[in-house]
């Protein structure tokens, strides 16, 4: 018991000892001047601390820093670069002497980071990296660095508590002419201990130029022993953003992710278990590998129904967005440099995505993003009872980009869609389409004029909305007998079995040399161009028929049974203009009539002469 007793003295002498060495020959404060020259001497700047260096010995030991200002460069606005209002570290006295640390606490409050940017491209940061010094201290060695035998090593890290509040920086841009501040309202870390989960919490936000967002969270942050894994469990976070650029101006969401960040094979693993934001729900996992200079990025996405008009619904007329279009439209190639910062592959999955009033569902995509290249290797989904099937490439290395891509649909319902994506009332029935492209160039004008593509259609048990062609040569053979009043209230379509073509697209001209269309009483034959850029079309067709024109209960009229009836299109894609080409229609009847009478004429002849 005595030599307890005697310990336990010895130990008690110590800490006495040491708490009267700190408290009344170590006085903090005999080193501020030396502190503020060394740093003067090392970067230039100004360094004050206003506040008395105070210490705490026991039961922990401490330090507490007030009124610290760092300054900008000379002529910065502001001139202070960093101001500290308070900084409080205790620490346990007796672990210490088993290689043990263990922190009571840690505050740091009212920390305000200045970081400026001027014209000529001078910022904050320049001169603290050592390029200030002066010449003396230029030629002193560095002070050596500890080998592995003299390191202390870290038996255990234990911590009570870390408070940060009131953390505020401003990145200026005087260029701009722009400032975002960045406010840390809080953070705070519970009772923290090496391979243990710790609760942490937060809230943050972020005033930019055109919008404001704030953000809070908490989860569960884990340590392993050999400082080599993080591990964050249950992570939620709520987050709010308000802008004019902003769908509706106001944007919120909702995040629960797990992640595990392993330090020595620089690699992050984060499961997405819940996204919720405008209307829009997704889980997944993103992995990322951060071991090279450009970090290689792997995400895979499940999301549900995306409806991209209702969060960007249209605000102006029609006649007002036409002109806001044409004042906007740009004139410079987009810059894709960031593209050769991005090693990024993504697999996503959709329930549905409506964009332009047209819904698609089902969605399958995989792409990448490698060296400057984006490469969609698949994209599949369901589109108005058919389907869709498109891969492309982007690439961006060059200033003008280039691209190519290749689409099919199949078995799609083409009526709805025309309707849904272009407001046309033009065509029905069961389309398939396939299309191969490339070109240079994304500026929109150069997008029509740089596009080379080939392609083939087919429509089958289809109509052709706004014209009723056996109606039309029923009024115009009428109007040939002298009829010039025949006029009828029937409907403007004429009903196909199969509508097919192939086509070319070059200068922003798509030209179609091979158009057949066949009916119950017609068959069509043509070819013409349709401009993308002006919308114009310029078809010639010929039709022949093939059975009755008659009305019901009207007489049988066969006297077009065979004869070729030259059809034109004309106008937009908008208002096509359908019509009749008379002048060849006559020649054709006035060509058939002589024939028929040379016809006549040869067989008489052929009789007189007994042949």
């Amino acid at each position: 018991m005595k030599v307890v007793k005697w310990l336990l003295a010895i130990a008690l002498t110590l800490v006495v000892g040491i708490t009267v060495y700190l408290t009344m020959f170590f006085d903090l404060n005999h080193f501020k001047p030396q502190i503020v020259d060394a740093v003067k001497k090392q970067t230039g700047r100004d360094l004050v601390i206003t506040d008395d260096l105070s210490w705490s010995v026991f039961p922990s030991l401490g330090i507490k820093l007030g009124g610290i200002s760092l300054s900008n460069p000379e002529n910065f606005t502001p001139a202070s670069m960093l101001d500290v209002n308070e900084a409080v570290a205790n620490v346990a006295l007796m672990p210490l002497f088993s290689q043990q640390i263990e922190v009571d606490l840690l505050t740091l409050d009212g920390l305000t980071l200045n970081l400026v940017t001027q014209k000529n491209g001078q910022t904050s940061f320049d001169g603290l990296s050592g390029d200030g010094l002066t010449d003396d201290a230029a030629k002193t060695p560095a002070t050596t660095q500890p080998s592995d035998a003299q390191a202390i090593a870290l038996q255990t890290l234990d911590i009570g508590g870390i408070e940060l509040t009131n953390t505020n920086i401003n990145l200026i841009d005087m260029a701009s002419n722009t400032t975002q501040t960045f406010s840390l309202k809080s953070f705070t870390l519970g009772q923290f201990s090496l391979g243990q989960f710790a609760d942490f919490a937060y809230e943050f936000s972020v005033t930019l130029p055109d919008m404001s967002v704030a953000s809070s969270g908490q989860g569960q942050l884990k340590i392993d022993q050999m400082l080599k894994h993080i591990t964050i469990n249950d992570f939620t976070m709520s987050h709010s953003a308000q802008g004019d650029s902003l769908p509706n101006k106001s944007v919120s969401a909702e995040m629960i992710t797990q992640m595990v960040m392993a330090l020595e094979t620089k690699t992050v693993e984060l499961q997405l278990t819940k996204l919720a934001a405008m209307d829009i729900a997704a889980t997944g996992d993103i992995k990322v590998n951060y071991a090279n200079s450009i970090p290689k990025i792997a995400m895979t996405l499940d999301v549900g129904d995306i409806d991209v008009d209702a969060l960007f619904p249209k605000q102006e007329s029609q006649a007002e967005n036409s002109t806001s279009d044409t004042a906007t439209v740009p004139s410079a190639e987009p810059d894709l440099s960031a593209l050769n910062t991005i090693d990024l592959s993504v697999k996503l999955t959709a329930k549905s995505i409506k964009v332009s009033n047209m819904l698609t569902q089902n969605w399958q995509l995989t792409m990448a993003v490698k060296k400057g290249v984006l490469t969609l290797s698949s994209l599949t989904a369901d589109l108005y009872e058919g389907k869709l099937a498109l891969s492309a490439k982007l690439d961006g290395r060059k200033s003008v980009p280039t691209y190519q891509f290749d689409k099919k649909l199949t078995g799609v319902n083409i009526r709805p869609l025309l309707m849904d994506a272009a407001e046309i009332d033009l065509l029905s029935g069961q389309a398939s389409f396939e299309v191969k492209g490339s070109g240079a160039s994304l500026i929109p004008d150069n997008l029509k004029k740089n596009l080379d593509a080939v392609g083939q259609f087919e429509v089958a048990d289809g109509s052709l909305y706004g014209v009723n062609i056996p109606q039309m040569i029923r009024s115009a053979q009428q109007k040939l007998k002298g009829d010039l009043s025949a006029d009828s209230k029937e409907e403007l379509k004429t009903d196909f079995t199969s509508l097919t073509g192939s086509f070319t697209m070059k200068d922003a001209v798509v030209t179609n040399p091979d158009l057949a269309m066949a009916a119950p009483l017609i068959r069509l034959k043509g070819k013409g161009t349709a401009n993308i850029a002006s919308e114009a079309l310029d078809y010639t067709l010929t039709t022949s028929v093939v059975g009755s024109l008659s009305g019901q209960g009207d007489a049988v009229d066969e006297s077009l049974k065979g004869v070729d009836i030259p059809l034109t299109i004309k106008g937009t894609f908008q208002k096509p203009k359908f019509g009749i080409d008379t002048k060849a229609l006559l020649e054709g009847q006035f060509k058939d009539e002589a024939d028929k009478a040379k016809e006549k004429l040869k067989e008489g002849l052929f009789k007189k002469l007994g042949i």
